[in-house]
């Protein structure tokens, strides 16, 4: 049949290509060669996307403060463990200024080492209170000890370290002073 009678029979439009038989022999033979050269076991192949969500996937475990931290009132301190007589000046301190030990949390140095400033704001403390050198990225905030620093809704007060003032009588009435400031207290 020619094509002029197969239009009498067909109704719908057809479209002829004509093959190029050079690039059909070329594909064949490229074909041909590749199964030539594959390997018996293939490399794992791992996407750039799914090795990043699956870092994503793996949260460090968020700051577990000591202490019920009922008033936002988050204590920094270098000290790996509080003595009990630095324990006992802290919580006197805190006492005077008319609040509790149970208002406030606990974080040392050691626990606060490998963690970034926005797992620290996630606490959403009010006022921080930051004792000696702690291995943390606050230290980059602009605060001078014994000065009351504020940023966004969020006090600090950096000093000595505890144990430090603990047997310093100057210091514990340097930190008085500014707790005295800190917490609106006049005595």
């Amino acid at each position: 049949m020619s094509i002029q009678e197969l239009q009498h029979i067909i109704t719908e439009e057809l479209f002829f290509f004509e093959k190029d038989p050079q690039s059909e022999q070329v594909k064949e033979e490229t074909l041909v060669s590749l199964e030539s050269e594959k390997p018996k076991t293939l490399p794992k192949t791992v996407h750039i996307e799914e090795s990043l969500s699956r870092k994503d996937e793996i949260k460090p475990e968020p700051l577990t403060v000591r202490g019920n931290f009922e008033k936002g009132i988050l204590v920094l301190h270098e000290e790996k463990v509080l003595k009990p007589e630095v324990l006992e000046m802290l919580g006197n301190m805190i006492n005077a200024v008319g609040h509790s030990m149970n208002e406030m949390g606990l974080l040392s140095s050691d626990e606060l080492e490998g963690r970034t400033l926005s797992e620290l704001y996630d606490l959403n403390a009010h006022i921080v209170l930051k004792f000696g050198r702690v291995k943390h990225p606050i230290n980059a905030l602009p605060a001078s000890d014994y000065h009351i620093h504020t940023e966004d809704e969020t006090e600090y007060l950096f000093a000595d370290s505890l144990s430090t003032i603990s047997e310093d009588r100057a210091l514990k009435g340097k930190l008085w002073n500014t707790l005295k400031i800190l917490f609106n207290i006049a005595k």
